[in-house]
């Protein structure tokens, strides 16, 4: 059997909790980081239009949004913080405690939930805001760690080596 990562652990975490939306792994070993992406998906039934972060304007049917979380080395990795929801320290080869990584898929999918809603009233024009973002609170994500905080919970899931 092979040993379990980072990447094997997220994986068979999100695949079990988060079922109801679309959540992938993307792992970048060249940069040893491991994005975590979150898509919604929501109907546009006024056909409103929407501009994209990059300015792209779209009428679609279907809306998708996409956003990720990235795990990082700080020692090894770089990247631009803006572009991500959030980012988070692993600790080299050592990896990441259980515990942050399991509050991180509890935390996710309350993410999308709560995305999900706030896109459809943004869509409806029901939102004040004129920008649609997800939303990450690093204290609600601490809180779900420490629901894990246990013995088991420190417990090192290592990177992955390839």
């Amino acid at each position: 059997m092979a040993k379990e990562t980072i990447l094997t652990y997220l994986d068979q975490r999100l695949t079990k909790q988060i079922t109801e939306y679309d959540v992938a792994i993307d792992w970048d070993a060249k940069n040893h980081t491991i994005e975590l992406v979150l898509r919604l998906f929501a109907e546009n039934p006024a056909h409103q239009k929407i501009d994209d972060a990059d300015g792209v304007a779209s009428e679609e049917d279907i809306i998708e949004f996409e956003d990720g979380i990235l795990l990082y080395d700080p020692q090894k990795s770089s990247f631009n913080e803006a572009d991500f929801l959030a980012v988070i320290p692993y600790e080299g080869k050592k990896g990441s405690r259980k515990a942050v990584l399991d509050g991180l898929v509890d935390y996710m999918k309350e993410i999308l939930s709560e995305g999900e809603s706030d896109l459809l009233d943004f869509l409806n024009d029901d939102a004040e805001d004129a920008v649609f973002e997800l939303r990450f609170d690093e204290q609600a994500w601490l809180k779900k760690v420490a629901k894990y905080q246990t013995k088991d919970g420190d417990t090192m899931i290592p990177y992955p080596s390839y």
